[in-house]
């Protein structure tokens, strides 16, 4: 989120019940956990917070996305008796750490009129596709078409229904948008996902668990590419997109995916005379799939080829390019492999990519995208 189109003012933090508990238990000492397009707010919290209790207020400072991100050990070490964890709901994961959800809400209502173009030509689009499965394909060039293409990739709806999703601080609008296109003439389903999804409606950078055959096409309720992008490539439905900040609509357009795809490919290819691997292992507690990183080093050590496992918090090319490997295995932050991979100097793909370039998944079985579950 870009600071000089949001009015920050228009958010509400739910700090009550986090002051109640402070109260109550006398706690002394706060970490404050502040996502990075609210952190121009922070001083502001915890001016709040100690203002109305006793306790002092540290700020866990380092970047934050989500609530993976969480604080551990290290705060404990500190002193830090209770985290406050703003703008994100709990998962199912434990940081060892006593951690309070702080509820960010924004009140912006974007008119609906601008976005429905859009979800009248994707109506369209998931009608067309109905009952239409594209089965396999029998040819590698076939394969790479498919999997470079957005809409080709899933197997046959049997709805059309308008799946309504959105960023956590804008769920609490999907009742009131349902109703809205349902009086449009959509049929409208707001899907609930696994235990990491917390709200119904709600998706993550990590997570799209809760698409079903039924929904055709998706609306967005929310700012910037990063959640659209991963439902996209997750779904192969199209998507549009209601900003409640800037009030815009617009659609996750077939370009910049297939654009995307194609990068992916092109990874995967150049990743093919690879022989050896960096397997990156993310140390946040939300993170972690230690497992899945062991089963990609027995992968590669079965088809002659060595890898290497690395532990990190955070991965950034500064920190990992100039290891001496070929390339890298990312089983830490999905994203990191989707978002940054032009950052590195040498390629970085994601489990089922390195599955493809070991020959063990096809082509033709169409892009899947990684998720923490």
């Amino acid at each position: 989120m870009r600071s000089d189109i949001l009015d920050l003012s228009r958010h509400e933090f739910e700090l009550e019940e986090l002051v109640e508990r402070i109260k109550e238990n006398d706690t002394r000492l706060v970490a404050l956990q502040v996502p990075e397009g609210l952190k121009m707010q922070a001083l502001e919290m915890m001016d709040q917070i100690e203002s109305e209790t006793s306790a002092r207020v540290v700020l866990a400072a380092d970047p934050c996305y989500g609530a993976c991100d969480l604080v551990n050990d290290k705060m404990m070490k500190m002193g830090v008796e209770l985290v406050a964890h703003m703008g994100h709901s709990q998962m199912n994961i434990d940081s060892g750490m006593p951690t309070q959800f702080i509820p960010v809400t924004y009140d912006g209502q974007p008119e609906i009129a601008p976005v429905m173009p859009y979800l009248e030509k994707h109506r369209e689009m998931a009608r067309s596709r109905i009952g239409d499965n594209s089965g396999p394909v029998m040819t590698e060039l076939d394969g790479i078409d498919r999997f470079e293409d957005m809409v080709g990739r899933i197997g046959s709806l049997t709805d059309i229904k308008l799946g309504l999703v959105g960023s956590i601080q804008h769920l609490h609008l999907l009742p009131t948008y349902k109703k809205y296109l349902e009086d449009a003439g959509f049929e409208v389903s707001i899907p609930e996902g696994g235990a990491r999804l917390t709200f119904p409606g709600q998706v993550l950078g990590c997570n799209y668990s809760g698409d079903d055959p039924s929904i055709g096409h998706y609306l967005f309720l929310g700012s910037g590419d990063f959640h659209p992008i991963g439902l996209v490539l997750h779904t192969g439905k199209p998507l549009a997109m209601l900003d409640p900040y800037t009030e815009e609509a617009k659609e996750m357009g077939r370009e910049r995916i297939e654009r995307i795809l194609r990068q992916r490919s092109g990874l995967i290819m150049s990743s093919m005379e690879k022989t050896t691997f960096g397997i990156l292992i993310g140390s946040k507690p939300g993170q972690m799939r230690r497992n899945l990183a062991l089963r990609m080093k027995r992968k590669l050590e079965k088809h002659g080829k060595r890898g290497y496992l690395l532990a990190l918090e955070h991965v950034g090319p500064e920190l990992i390019d100039f290891y001496p490997v070929d390339a890298f295995v990312n089983t830490a932050c999905p994203r990191i492999a989707i978002d940054d991979a032009v950052k590195y100097a040498k390629p970085m793909i994601t489990p089922y990519e390195l599955e493809v370039v070991l020959g063990e998944k096809k082509w033709e079985d169409g892009y899947k995208f990684d998720q923490i579950h």
